[in-house]
Formats: structure tokens, C-alpha cells, sequence
């Protein structure tokens, strides 16, 4: 019983790193009706911005908070200088250029911070406790707690709040979003604003556990893209519940499955994928799509 508690929790734990880029890949999606597979880069970016700011010594918590303030700038001039010249557009074009735009992120990181791995240091604790047979570090512990409060405030801006409603509009029409009189351009903006900002909180999170690389979050972004088609895209409950139940999965899988076993324990979340897919192509928690003839 033991060893199955700690694999749910560490499948939790591990689910949360997926969750915080999910969440900022819903936000672009809400706001823009597109997804941005730059979102890995940007993270990367942001924490090694606030890497930086360590270094000129600054506390921990001030240097991830600039880094936040300057990935939000970052992530709306991305959208106005760069973005906005592909809206209206092929929507594969603009995909195109977000793996572009990866690519550009990830080799500008190389290029600047090198390609060895970096100590990042956490928010949290590092020591752990154990709580029903299963050793759980308050580092997860934190993880989890910040990524299930971003997941309330970003599900009550989306549903309750004039400007996430206007977000959603524009995405799911900005023809009429316009002729309604919303300001277009400048909720793009702050759409893709948001979403960076929210990868930098991601990258200040993962980069203490995995070691702060340009590659750093390539493998999470898989994941997590997963977990948005999973989740449903315009669900952030449905997203970090699916990276959760991804998390957990792939560690039940991997220790109670024999022959998928720790080397194929990254089919598992896929196969899951493609069964729910099948019996419902808006993901667990998406909403269906009507079209009026």
C-alpha cells in the first residue's frame, strides 16, 4: 500500500510540471483560438532571466518576480511585433511559425547561458515528510498547491470576469468581437501577456527539479499537450486534472505493468489519449462546439 501511495504522489508531483505549461498553453488558446508550442521556450526564457537576476544578487523571490513582470512584456510584444502579422490567416502557418519561434528561443538560450545544466534554486523547502507510508517533499507539495490556485483564479477569469469573457469571445470570433466594439489588438496582447507570465511561474518551478537547460521543458512539452487535448482546451480544471491523471498513470503503469515497464511508461498517456479521443473529441472536460446552419 505503501509504494502505491508514494507513486500516486509522486505522479502528482510530476503531473504538476505538466500542468503549469498546459495552463499557459490554455490561456493563448482562449485568448487567440491557436496553439502556441513556443510556450516551452518562453518558460525556459523566464527562468533563466530570473537566473540572471540571482546572480546580480538578488533575492530569489524579487528576481523571479521581474522575470514574470518582463515575460509578460515579452510575451505581448511576441504577439503585436510578430504574431499579429499571421492573424487572419492560414491558422497552420501561425503554428508553424510558434515551432519557429521554439527553435529561435531555445538557441538564443544556448547561446547566452550555454548548454550545461544550471542549479536553480527552489521556493520550497527541500526536505520532505512522510504521510501514510509515502515520503512527500514540500517541494511537491508546493508545486501542487501553486498550480491548483493558478488553476481556480485562471477557471474564475475565464468564467466570471468581463475581461475573460472578452478573451474567449475574441478567440471564438474576433470579426464580431470587433464590431462589438472589444478592443482586438490589445486582448490579444494581454492574452499572450498572460500566458508568458504564467511560464515563467512554471519555469521558477521545474527548473529546481530538473536542472535549468535551453532542452529543459521539450519532454514536459509533450505532456503537457497532451493533457490539453485531453483536459479540453478551453477547461483550465480539465487540463490539471489531466496532467494529474497523465502523472499518476504512467507511474501505476510502469511499476504494476510488466511489459510497459519504465521504457515504454510514455505510451501510456497517449494510448489514454487516443481512447478518449474516440468517445469524446472535445477532451474530459471541453466544451462541445455548435455550429448554426
Amino acid at each position: 500500500m505503501g509504494t502505491f501511495i508514494q507513486l500516486v504522489v509522486d505522479g502528482l508531483a510530476m503531473g504538476s510540471i505538466y500542468a503549469a505549461l498546459a495552463l499557459a498553453i490554455v490561456i493563448v488558446n482562449q485568448s487567440t483560438g491557436m496553439i502556441n508550442f513556443a510556450q516551452g521556450g518562453m518558460a525556459v526564457l523566464s527562468a533563466y532571466l530570473a537566473y540572471a537576476f540571482l546572480g546580480m544578487g538578488m533575492p530569489l523571490i524579487l528576481a523571479i518576480l521581474i522575470a514574470v513582470a518582463i515575460s509578460f512584456a515579452l510575451g505581448a510584444a511576441i504577439e503585436r511585433l510578430l504574431m499579429r502579422r499571421f492573424e487572419g490567416g492560414d491558422p497552420d502557418t501561425a503554428v508553424v511559425v510558434t515551432v519557429g519561434l521554439l527553435t529561435l528561443i531555445t538557441g538564443i538560450c544556448g547561446w547566452i547561458w550555454s548548454y550545461n545544466n544550471l542549479q536553480f534554486p527552489s521556493l520550497f523547502p527541500g526536505d520532505s515528510f512522510t504521510l501514510l507510508g509515502a515520503a512527500i517533499s514540500w517541494r511537491s507539495l508546493g508545486t501542487f498547491v501553486v498550480i491548483a490556485a493558478i488553476m481556480v483564479l485562471l477557471q474564475v477569469l475565464f468564467q466570471k470576469t468581463k475581461v475573460g469573457l472578452a478573451l474567449r469571445a475574441v478567440a471564438d470570433n474576433p470579426r464580431s468581437s470587433s464590431f462589438s466594439g472589444l478592443p482586438v489588438g490589445r486582448l490579444l496582447m494581454v492574452g499572450w501577456g498572460l500566458a508568458a507570465a504564467l511560464g515563467a511561474v512554471a519555469g521558477a518551478l521545474v527548473a529546481p527539479r530538473l536542472s535549468l537547460t535551453p532542452g529543459m521543458l521539450d519532454g514536459a512539452l509533450v505532456y503537457a499537450l497532451a493533457a490539453v487535448i485531453l483536459g479540453g482546451a478551453t477547461s483550465p480544471i480539465g487540463v490539471v486534472v489531466a496532467a494529474w491523471l497523465i502523472g499518476v498513470l504512467e507511474n501505476l503503469a510502469a511499476v504494476y505493468v510488466p511489459f510497459i515497464g519504465h521504457d515504454l511508461k510514455i505510451a501510456v498517456p497517449f494510448i489514454l489519449l487516443f481512447i478518449v479521443l474516440l468517445v469524446r473529441p472535445q477532451g474530459l472536460f471541453g466544451r462541445k462546439t455548435v455550429v448554426r446552419v
